[in-house]
């Protein structure tokens, strides 16, 4: 078996018969051997544009493109999909990571942006064949897609991978504009002393804007020299605070600030039986 695992290639055509078909996949005999489209990938490696119970039946026969070998569990990943849409697979398995395409936005959604391509063939279910995720929009925080996008846009965008599951370019617009984070890292050491703006609590401490493009969490047990329950307690969104930088991490663009290392202690400017707010 593991001989035979051996001699199959990534992008090889191969055909065989149904023997196990499901919700989420199907087993396919491959001239004496097992090929697998394993239920744990989901169902559009079937099929992107039609039901499994639509595109597959025991017994039928198939041809399909193998997208993985995995000789540890014996198994082969295939794609029907490849060859049911072979030109945008064939454009798709083109593309090659930090390649730069254009084309228009088609659709926003809370889970993402679809982008119809200049080139390229459509997509036979998507509005368009290229996809942004949420992150990738922009290096700022946006609480909304239209914030930095809408429907109509002519956007020039990186390529980040082919996703074969969905059949779609996976962009990114933020990866052709500068990180404004690694701008304010080249500078910013521990210990600093900034001055910046909340800009959101949550219950384990409140987030600070120092710079644009660089905003940092203020832990709970860093925002008052006293224990604290709740940020609102001492501080709310708007405020303007001095933080100290404690903790940077540029490769996970993390940063960690205290305002009791900056500010000095509440309790000294406000009334008695507990913290106020500066």
């Amino acid at each position: 078996m593991i001989e035979i695992l051996r001699a199959v290639r990534l992008g090889d055509l191969v055909s065989g018969t149904i023997r196990e078909a499901g919700r989420l996949g199907a087993s396919v005999r491959l001239d004496g051997r097992l090929g697998l489209v394993p239920a744990d990938i989901g169902p559009l490696d079937v099929s992107w544009c039609r039901q499994p119970d639509e595109a597959i039946q025991v017994g039928q026969r198939v041809t399909a493109e193998v997208i993985a070998v995995d000789p540890d569990q014996a198994r082969i990943r295939l794609s029907l999909a490849a060859t049911e849409n072979p030109e945008l697979w064939a454009f798709l398995k083109g593309l090659r990571p930090g390649e730069v395409l254009s084309g228009v936005v088609a659709d926003v959604q809370r889970f993402g942006v679809f982008v119809a391509l200049d080139d390229g063939p459509p997509h036979p279910v998507y509005p368009g064949v290229g996809f942004l995720t949420i992150p990738e929009l922009s290096w700022r925080r946006f609480d909304n897609a239209y914030e930095v996008i809408d429907v109509g846009q002519r956007v020039v965008c990186s390529v980040l991978c082919f996703d074969t599951t969905n059949g779609e370019a996976r962009l990114s617009l933020r990866a052709l504009a500068p990180d404004p984070f690694q701008k304010f890292a080249d500078t910013a050491v521990e210990g600093q002393e900034l001055t910046g703006t909340v800009t959101k609590l949550v219950p384990f401490g409140a987030f600070v804007k120092v710079a644009e493009g660089a905003e940092g969490l203020v832990h709970l047990d860093e925002l008052a020299s006293i224990p604290v329950e709740t940020p609102d307690q001492v501080v709310q969104v708007g405020d303007r605070v001095k933080v100290a930088i404690i903790g940077l991490d540029r490769s996970r663009r993390r940063l960690l600030l205290s305002r009791k290392e900056a500010e000095p202690d509440p309790q000294s400017a406000g009334a008695e039986g507990g913290p106020p707010r500066s």
